[in-house]
């Protein structure tokens, strides 16, 4: 079975229109990614500032490929058990206590513990087990090397060997998409295996566009305006530049405050939808005008 059976996302102009029609608007790289990862079937190495659209580019993928996304955090310390399977002690234990004396035969007991039913599929498992299935593996910059190696052999493998029953292998491989926002760099072995592409800020038009659609109550002058301020935001060396999220939340706090136009009196008490430190905060505040174009 494949992602895209009728064959509707025949190039990247479908996959465009496609991705807008479920609420995401590509620019033409990042769309002639995605065609090339559902055509090739290769995993997807999304990289870039946090809250430029990585994560949301995986859900709709899985929307207009019409599989469900089974989604993989990673963080420090994260093993194989947590991504891929484990036993459900708990109900082994219960298993044996119910068999109690009863059992004659020990060693077909033993064995019964290790039956599929108690095998608990972790993110990985699971979408080798749907079919068809999108697989996002979110911030891999935040898992250690043994992780990049463990899911290096995976992907090229599509299977895992679970030694108790053997070894699965997908009907139809997941369309993986991988993203690291660069807190670290990702081995060149793990990138050689997929496809690659920055997600970059939108520029200024997509952004309004990406605003009006989220938020489309608000006025085309208000929208306009916040893009514009993000825009000097994030060329202003701030601690944690404002991404699209960022741009959506200022949009609705200052249009659940009625405001339809940005200025300094409307912007300042609002800073906190936008901006995540207290230095960055303090930083704009001294410099507001500036920051706003004024």
């Amino acid at each position: 079975m494949s992602l895209d059976p009728a064959g509707e996302l025949a190039d990247p102009a479908a996959v465009a229109a496609a991705l807008d029609a479920a609420g995401y608007l590509p620019d033409a790289g990042l769309a002639t990614a995605a065609f090339l990862a559902l055509r090739m079937r290769r995993p997807l190495f999304l990289e870039g500032d946090p809250g430029v659209g990585k994560t949301a580019l995986a859900q709709a993928l899985a929307t207009i490929t019409g599989s469900p996304l089974i989604r993989l955090q990673c963080y420090e310390g994260i093993d194989a058990s947590q991504a891929l399977y484990d036993w459900d002690f708990p109900r082994q234990i219960l298993h044996l206590r119910a068999a109690g004396d009863s059992a004659t035969d020990r060693a077909a007991l033993e064995q019964s513990l290790y039956d599929r039913r108690f095998l608990v599929s972790r993110p990985i498992l699971q979408a080798l087990e749907t079919s068809p299935s999108t697989l996002l593996v979110d911030e891999i910059d935040r898992a250690d090397d043994e992780f990049e190696a463990f899911l290096l052999e995976t992907l090229a493998e599509s299977s895992v060997t679970v030694p108790e029953l053997g070894t699965i292998t997908a009907s139809t491989p997941p369309l993986v998409v991988i993203t690291s926002n660069r807190t670290r760099e990702v081995h060149d072995a793990l990138k050689r295996r997929c496809l690659y592409h920055w997600v970059a800020h939108p520029d200024f038009a997509r952004e309004v566009a990406i605003v009006r659609r989220r938020v489309p109550q608000v006025t085309e002058q208000l929208a306009r305006d916040v893009a514009a301020a993000v825009a000097r935001l994030r060329a202003a060396g701030l601690v944690k530049p404002p991404g699209i999220a960022e741009t959506i939340d200022w949009t609705q706090a200052l249009h659940a405050l009625g405001v339809s136009q940005l200025s300094p009196d409307t912007a300042e008490p609002t800073l906190g939808a936008v901006l995540k430190y207290h230095e960055d905060i303090a930083r704009v505040q001294r410099d507001l005008d500036v920051m706003l174009g004024g």
